[in-house]
């Protein structure tokens, strides 16, 4: 059922004069001038239907109604005083709390994460690592990391990075016997598959030799094994297993420091990207609003690292799904 409560302003102004017994007194603790006051208490009386003071020549009193209201509204504003206290404390003092999905935090935000503390040092980071949707309503969770299409209701969403697909493998696999030196040699080798990203929106091997001309080539796009994290995939690619399709987003570290090389083009863009939500009103707070910033900063500078690290011969290829 909904509240019925009487105006703010009115019971603020009826609880300072109920203390003070004064109109004035009251005046001067809200800043306000003593007219007011009165208005605002005659319209408290008039929303009850019952007088709360005894105007006396010189002085106030408070009837049994007022007596009996004064220590109600008094514990109430209390309360409202100790909440405020908390949420102000917890902006600038407490942990910042963020859900992202495991193999974003294994692979992207842990190996960076050093530099948001270098920055900022007086904001401890605790990292919730989940493949579920948080819920901000009933978690206490301040920041999330989310893949997929931005479509969040009653959440602050900031765009944070794009991603695209492309072959990924060891170099020793790409110079071995048989070798991979064009994608029609992916025929003699083991396909390895992220069996949570099977979609158009997220490129498989399907949809990736179709890209390449390659659908009719007698390359078998479902032989090989699977794995349930992004994570897994490229690490046995690394490990020299076969050949992944890597994401951009998480794959820029594996090709900055040589464990995985791509053999060849074409890169896929996907429909999927990485966004940061925020439940309101805190997506304002300090905190929230330096890591949200920071994130956007890192990813902008990881993508331009990205391009570098891409072969030119790897070329954007067609929207995944087209054809």
């Amino acid at each position: 059922m909904p509240r019925r409560l009487p105006p703010l302003n009115a019971l603020r102004a009826f609880e300072a004069a109920a203390r003070h017994l004064s109109f004035t007194k009251a005046a001067e603790e809200l800043s306000v001038t003593q007219a007011a006051i009165s208005h605002q208490v005659k319209a408290l009386e008039d929303h009850l239907g019952l007088p709360l003071f005894r105007r006396l020549n010189r002085s106030l009193a408070l009837t049994e109604a007022g007596k009996t209201y004064l220590p109600l509204l008094s514990e109430a504003f209390d309360l409202i005083d100790t909440g405020t206290r908390r949420v102000r404390a917890r902006d600038l003092e407490g942990p910042l709390r963020i859900s992202v999905l495991p193999s974003f935090a294994g692979v992207w935000l842990l190996p960076r994460l050093r530099r948001f503390r270098e920055r900022h040092p007086d904001i401890d980071v605790l990292v919730q690592a989940d493949d579920r949707l948080v819920d901000f309503g009933r978690e206490d969770i301040d920041l999330g990391v989310r893949y997929g299409y931005g479509n969040y209701p009653g959440l602050r969403v900031d765009y944070m990075m794009g991603d695209e697909i492309f072959p990924v493998c060891a170099p020793a696999l790409a110079g071995g016997d048989p070798p991979l030196r064009r994608p029609a040699d992916l025929k003699r080798h083991t396909l390895l598959h992220d069996e949570v990203s099977r979609t158009d929106d997220s490129p498989d091997w399907h949809i990736w030799l179709r890209a390449a001309g390659l659908e009719d080539a007698g390359i078998d796009a479902d032989r090989g094994p699977g794995y349930s994290d992004m994570w897994m995939v490229l690490t046995a690619a690394a490990n020299g297993e076969g050949v992944a399709l890597g994401r951009r987003s998480l794959a820029v570290d594996f090709l900055k420091d040589g464990r995985l090389i791509v053999p060849f083009g074409p890169r896929l863009k996907t429909r999927l990207a990485y966004w940061i939500v925020s439940p309101r009103p805190t997506d304002e707070w300090s905190k929230v609003r330096a890591f949200r910033e920071w994130l956007i900063e890192e990813a902008q500078a990881e993508e331009t690292r990205a391009d570098v690290l891409l072969p030119p011969e790897a070329a954007d290829g067609p929207d995944p799904g087209a054809g």
